[in-house]
């Protein structure tokens, strides 16, 4: 429940058209719900503006779907990440509205549709094709907080001159999402050509001595262009979520 969907409540609560008992019940599980397994944090949108986010990786499919169940009936947007399609499929089965993100691993369960940022524009880019899983989770978070968002794919520092031909692209953008790995330079690069935010997120892409997106992870991380800042590896969630934020104090 959101600051929106409280004040609606309310609202209607002093119309007399929701009785104040069902009205005490919906805040009853505001704080948290505790389900035994987990502690549903119902507060967190009007706390941080966007609904807990269920880690999908290492729960069951009985858990996720508990989860779920509850963050519904309080009216939440769902959003379920590192979800396998063997366990989108059966939550799907259960909630057949929601939609599930293949690439990205993310399944989104909206119960209304959430508000759109009319203004500003994340910019999603992946050094190469590999990267893609990574740079989706990246684009379906922001977009499911609400967020404008474009991608730029296979520009990597091999063919640097396929990214110089988006000037105009990367002149709209007023926060970037970088996604590479093996040696982790495009962050850099694109640093240096744009004057915004450049959070930048290495993969575990590439060969041997890459070491897991270890490479370039340290090679971000030591980026000589000021205005990168750098996420954990193929956590392209972090970045989408963060890059959100940026986008959204930019156009307020």
């Amino acid at each position: 429940m959101d600051a929106t969907a409280l004040k609606r409540l309310l609202e209607s609560v002093a119309a007399g058209e929701v009785p104040v008992e069902e009205a005490v019940g919906l805040l009853k599980r505001l704080p948290y719900e505790n389900l035994s397994y987990a502690h549903v944090d119902h507060h967190r949108p009007l706390r941080k503006g966007f609904p807990e986010v269920i880690f999908g990786e290492g729960k069951t499919v009985d858990h996720i779907i508990g989860i779920t169940k509850v963050m519904i009936a309080q009216g939440d947007t769902v959003m379920v990440t590192r979800l396998s399609p063997e366990k989108a499929d059966r939550l799907k089965a259960v909630y057949p509205n929601a939609v599930y993100h293949e690439t990205a691993r993310i399944l989104v369960h909206e119960k209304e549709p959430t508000r759109r940022e009319e203004k500003g524009m994340i910019l999603v880019i992946a050094a190469g094709t590999s990267d893609m899983p990574v740079a989706e989770e990246a684009v379906v978070t922001s977009r499911t907080m609400g967020h404008r968002v474009e991608t730029l794919y296979d520009v990597g520092v091999a063919g640097i001159h396929r990214l110089l031909d988006y000037e105009a692209l990367l002149a709209k953008a007023l926060v970037f999402v970088v996604v590479a790995g093996m040696e982790g330079t495009l962050p850099s690069v694109v640093g240096g050509l744009v004057d915004k935010p450049v959070i930048a997120v290495p993969t575990s892409v590439g060969y041997g001595a890459s070491f897991g997106g270890v490479t370039a992870l340290l090679a971000m991380l030591n980026s000589c262009a000021s205005n990168v800042s750098v996420v954990n590896i193929d956590n392209g969630f972090g970045a989408g979520y963060v890059a959100a934020l940026i986008n959204g104090l930019a156009c307020r």
